[in-house]
């Protein structure tokens, strides 16, 4: 199984389970436990993993840290652990700091097992650093995430590439969150930033707090009509190739008889939509026949997603999988396709898994 579907079953046991997990404890041995091995590391073997983890070093007398990654009999990777359902804060993280600064680990995590935030020494050398350079949360862990996670992963890890992104990371993710603060609650600076630009006059409160929701209302237009021009665009060049690719006058002739109607080219948007959630949209194409519409990925014949057979007085999608055969569904409406997103996202997945 790819690493990307382990860490996204995982995810899914988690958002499963934290309701019968009810303890620091239980949230170990049914969450993290489970992340670490998923990890690649042998949970079972002191030699990679070792739970209690004393450095006789000063520390406190008594003090121990959850979970230790061992690689060559030196600790590289601190693990910190609290219930599911406390919150996590730099302020529950003081056995962490000492342990980073008193062992040759570069990297510590604090974790309560849905949310993971990653530190290392960014600022001060051999002092672990009050920001986290890379979080995520496993139940709605994203794409780009999974990537970064897979550098911590046994096979891949690797000090020297992780520590020369870390800081990149951190800040793009500092930004993001920066970004999208100020774009749903716009503060008076940014909104001052934008109305000094275009108002004529002096920026009074009554005016900031006019440009405040105009500022969030653009925003908010900006982004939705990038999305409409990127489908817009994707489809416009995939109605080209349509009318392009044509082999022989015969052909021509029988693509002559083909209407493509609307109720098609909405009904390609939305699964085109559905499919994006595993791959980039431009994979997911459509090709108009006489007597169906055929959506496939990579325009590949021998890799169908489906058929829609639309007529004026029914609605019929015909869904592939794995053995190409096809399973048909009547619709009672367009938007029914919704009902329909994991058995697209399956066929998908499949065409993935067989590039790897």
């Amino acid at each position: 199984m790819d690493f990307k579907d382990i860490v996204k079953k995982l995810g899914e046991r988690v958002d499963a389970l934290k309701a019968q997990v009810t303890t620091e404890e239980a949230t170990k041995n049914a969450f993290i436990m489970p992340f670490i091995k998923d990890l690649g590391y042998d949970v079972f073997n002191p030699f990679e993993v070792v739970p209690e983890f004393t450095a006789d070093l000063g520390i406190k007398q008594g003090e121990k840290i959850d979970y230790a990654i061992i690689q060559e009999n030196e600790p590289i990777i601190l693990i910190e652990c609290k219930h599911h359902a406390a919150p996590l804060s730099i302020n529950n993280a003081s056995q962490l700091f000492r342990y980073f600064h008193t062992t040759k680990a570069k990297f510590a995590i604090l974790t309560n097992g849905i949310e993971y935030k990653f530190f290392t020494d960014l600022v001060e050398t051999n002092k672990m650093d009050e920001k986290p350079f890379f979080h995520f949360d496993i139940t709605e862990i994203k794409e780009n995430q999974i990537e970064e996670l897979k550098k911590f992963h046994k096979s891949q890890f690797d000090f020297e590439k992780i520590v020369n992104t870390a800081s990149d990371l951190k800040y793009t993710n500092e930004l993001k969150t920066l970004i999208n603060e100020e774009i749903n609650n716009p503060s008076a600076e940014f909104v001052r930033h934008f109305a000094k630009q275009i108002y004529p006059s002096i920026i009074t409160q009554k005016v900031l707090d006019q440009f405040t929701g105009l500022v969030k209302n653009s925003f908010n237009q900006h982004f939705s009509d990038i999305v409409t021009d990127r489908l817009q665009t994707a489809l416009t060049k995939e109605t080209k190739i349509q009318n392009t690719n044509t082999d022989d006058v015969e052909t021509d002739l029988e693509d002559s008889k083909i209407i493509t109607t609307k109720d098609e080219l909405d009904a390609f948007l939305i699964i085109k939509a559905i499919c994006t959630a595993e791959c980039s949209p431009e994979r997911i194409v459509y090709r108009d026949a006489q007597s169906y519409f055929a959506i496939l990925f990579d325009d590949n014949n021998r890799k169908p997603i489906c058929r829609l057979y639309f007529t004026d007085k029914k609605l019929q999608i015909g869904i592939f999988d794995d053995t190409k055969t096809e399973t048909k569904t009547e619709l009672t409406k367009i938007d029914d396709l919704y009902k329909l997103t994991e058995e697209l996202k399956k066929i998908v997945k499949y065409y993935i898994e067989l590039e790897n």
